[in-house]
């Protein structure tokens, strides 16, 4: 008995003060949230502004520097080199493709007559021609070039091995014939025409243009006033005469303004007389003619034609594999016209 009347106090005080504890939180929870002070903003508190980073300033690069081919001095891309054998004779004119070369070059064939030896690289036109056969001093001339591509029609048969075998890609019909086409309206042998895109498909290798030592730029000092200049070969002239108008010397083949078959006229802005040795070499045509053969190293004079004006000149190149080097008298790189250059091999 007497446990039992010390446990009533303890139950009943913890009766008392659950009872207590739940008032409290009946009271709580009846009021909800605090009532804000008289004149506070029930306003959310504003979010905290940020200030973006300032956003950094580009910094400018440098234009890239248009390509310039070292053939003409002009933008352009540096195409693979295809060098291309062009009839000369009057029946073979006018020329096709001829206007879009970077250089041509005139050489003296059997009977004093003149061949034209085109080189591309910067443009290449739809159909160039007509075509004709190679020559031994071709070879030694592109060997400047790397190893281009070269289009012709036939080569004497001692020299089809030497061709061949050189450090080109020859592509004659018979190795391509996918890239040449004939023209019903001309008569033969004046009518093969090239098609450059297929003939540079089967040399994927042929090497890109390259510095053979043509310069461009200014005007030299010097020079002498000429509105006209003619270059004779036995039998064949050329003519070449300044426009004012275009910049150019305008080229007049054996007493004609040399045209192509678009009815432009033919012309450069730079034309090189170059006096080199034309000797006979061990070949002949089927004729019995003896076949010249060009020697284009070494050194020797030169005539430059731009801007109006004649200038004396010298070259220099010193093996097969070099470039040609153009000089003034005292020995300053001669700057050519920017532009497409003819070189004429003339005989000194």
């Amino acid at each position: 008995m007497a446990g039992l009347r010390l446990r009533k106090p303890v139950v009943g005080a913890a009766i008392a003060v659950v009872a207590a504890l739940a008032v409290v939180l009946a009271l709580v929870l009846s009021r909800g949230s605090p009532e804000p002070r008289r004149g506070a903003s029930t306003k959310p508190p504003a979010a905290p502004t940020t200030t973006p980073s300032p956003t950094p300033t580009p910094t400018p690069t440098a234009p890239t520097p248009a390509a310039v081919s070292p053939f003409t001095g002009l933008p352009g891309r540096a195409g693979p080199v295809l060098a291309v054998k062009i009839d000369n004779v009057r029946a073979a004119r006018p020329h096709t493709g001829l206007g879009a070369a970077d250089i041509v070059y005139v050489e003296q064939v059997e009977g004093g007559l003149t061949r034209l030896l085109a080189v591309y690289s910067s443009q290449q036109p739809p159909r160039i021609g007509p075509v004709r056969s190679a020559r031994e001093s071709d070879v030694e001339l592109l060997r400047q070039f790397g190893r281009p591509a070269l289009a012709y029609s036939g080569v004497r048969t001692a020299l089809k091995g030497f061709v061949q075998d050189a450090p080109l890609y020859a592509l004659p019909p018979e190795r391509v014939p996918q890239a040449y086409v004939r023209e019903p309206g001309r008569p033969a042998p004046h009518n093969l025409y090239l098609l450059p895109e297929r003939a540079l498909a089967a040399a994927p290798a042929a090497d890109k243009a390259r510095d053979i030592g043509f310069r461009f730029g200014a005007e030299p000092a010097g020079g002498r006033p000429v509105n006209a200049h003619s270059v004779r070969f036995p039998a064949a002239q050329y003519t070449f005469t300044w426009s004012a108008p275009e910049k150019r010397w305008l080229v007049t083949m054996d007493g004609t303004a040399a045209r192509t078959t678009d009815g432009k006229r033919v012309g450069a802005p730079t034309v090189v007389v170059q006096h080199v040795t034309v000797r006979p070499s061990a070949f002949k045509d089927s004729g019995g003619n003896v076949t010249p053969y060009t020697e284009t190293v070494g050194s020797g004079t030169a005539l430059v034609l731009r801007d109006s004006k004649v200038y004396e000149a010298r070259w220099s190149r010193g093996g097969a594999a070099a470039g040609t080097s153009f000089t003034t008298p005292s020995g300053a790189p001669f700057a050519f016209a920017p532009g497409p250059v003819w070189v004429v091999l003339a005989a000194r």
